[in-house]
């Protein structure tokens, strides 16, 4: 299994990379790594490789946790694209490294182009 506590370490005041229609409560005091299941070994008691998750935020995450609340495409759905964020995420900290990538790499939008224009009204 592939542990790492610097990625681990890495979602703490992170906003959500999962951002559930509906469900993120779009607050980076309660993000955690959040394992993901889909994509790697798992079982009871084990959880998938480090690198296999993604930011949540308390809302998201016990959302993604659930099999019953979303139907399986959309948890499906959410899953590979908070996985993707992150890892984006990581490769502009420096926390991955992909060989051949030269320059730039500032890829992931700040969190408030992520929630609605509503969304960010209510926030303020």
């Amino acid at each position: 299994m592939i542990r790492s506590q610097a990625l681990r370490d890495s979602a703490r005041g992170e906003a959500c990379t999962l951002n559930i229609a509906g469900v993120c409560n779009y607050s980076p005091d309660t993000t955690v790594l959040a394992h993901l299941p889909f994509f790697g070994p798992h079982g009871s008691g084990l959880k998938t490789h480090d690198h296999i998750a993604a930011f949540a935020c308390s809302a998201c995450h016990t959302c993604i946790d659930d099999p019953g609340r979303l139907p399986p495409q959309d948890r499906y759905l959410y899953a590979a694209r908070g996985m993707g964020r992150t890892q984006l995420r990581w490769i502009e900290r420096g926390l991955i490294t992909v060989k051949g990538v030269k320059g730039e790499t500032r890829m992931f939008r700040p969190a408030s182009d992520l929630r609605s224009e509503a969304e960010q009204e209510r926030l303020r």
